[in-house]
């Protein structure tokens, strides 16, 4: 008995050593905590479906606690100033911001592109220009006022946008409104396939609705460098954009792991929209979203990780 009980006990401590020894292979760096990261929403899908699958990856793989703060683009780098955003997933541009930010205040910095080709531009359903050819160019616009009764729609009043200077320096007999949002852009565009009413308005890439609905982009007077520096004069198409990243320096300096893993994150255009369409369309819940699309892209994710 005595003899079952001591090997009983060096079984024991056998056991412990060996479990003991699993650990990080020598070497190894160990991550530091992750703690808490606060990250800008701004109010379009594409960006939150950026967010639903960091987000995910923040609290799933490294014990982050996630802050959303829903901002515009312009108070995001404000919040970032100010200490109250840590990261914006997915920005436009804004070179007078990076200017500000970076460049003179050094409270943020860049994080590498997001792998997502940003374009802005003027679009009109498929059926429209098929009837009329003319419509996607817009040195014959005037001609079509009456047929678009005079309107060219915009979206939300805080996203990027040159169309009222536009219109008053290519001298178009149209006058800018705004759905409002996002949501009541994709609306407008929706209804007008479905009841083929004309209509022409500001849209963009990387977006969902584009593979539900054939939109036709405008042919603007070309794009060249500088040719929008001057918001009041501007008279040219948009740029195209590498949509990037930005971050708050101290948060990118504190060693964070979500640093890193944000840093690393890059997809395409087909992989955002397909999270996007799965949030609008599919109705499904971010985080569920977020999972399906991890689900089915292991080796991509993984390597944001490292």
């Amino acid at each position: 008995m005595v003899r079952a009980v001591v090997l009983f006990l060096v079984l024991a401590v056998a056991g412990c050593g060996a479990t003991a020894a699993v650990s990080p292979p020598p070497g190894a760096v160990p991550r530091a905590p992750c703690r808490t990261v606060s990250i800008a929403v701004n109010p379009w899908v594409g960006y939150a479906a950026n967010v639903a699958v960091v987000r995910y990856l923040l609290e799933h793989e490294l014990g982050c606690t996630v802050i959303e703060r829903k901002l515009t683009e312009v108070a995001s780098w404000e919040g970032i100033a100010a200490g109250t955003v840590d990261v914006v997933l997915e920005n436009w541009g804004h070179d007078d911001l990076k200017k500000k930010y970076i460049d003179d205040r050094k409270v943020a910095v860049e994080l590498g592109l997001t792998g997502n080709q940003g374009i802005i531009g003027w679009y009109v359903p498929a059926w429209l220009a098929r009837e009329h050819p003319g419509i996607t160019d817009w040195v014959n616009l005037n001609r079509y006022a009456g047929l678009l009764n005079g309107v060219f729609l915009d979206g939300d009043p805080s996203f990027v946008t040159n169309d009222a200077a536009l219109v008053r320096n290519l001298k178009l007999n149209l006058t800018v409104t705004y759905a409002g949002s996002e949501a009541k852009l994709i609306d407008a565009f929706r209804a007008a396939e479905a009841g083929r009413t004309p209509l022409i308005g500001y849209f963009y890439e990387p977006q969902w609705l584009l593979s539900e609905v054939d939109l036709v982009r405008v042919r603007l007077p070309r794009y060249t460098p500088g040719c929008d520096a001057d918001p009041k004069t501007v008279a040219c198409d948009y740029q195209p954009y590498d949509l990037d990243k930005i971050g708050r320096k101290a948060f990118v300096d504190s060693g964070s792991p979500a640093a890193s893993l944000i840093k690393n994150f890059t997809w395409t255009n087909a992989d955002q929209n397909a999270v996007a369409r799965d949030l609008t369309v599919g109705r499904m819940a971010p985080d569920a979203a977020a999972k399906r699309w991890l689900d089915a892209h292991p080796a991509v994710w993984k390597r944001w990780l490292i």
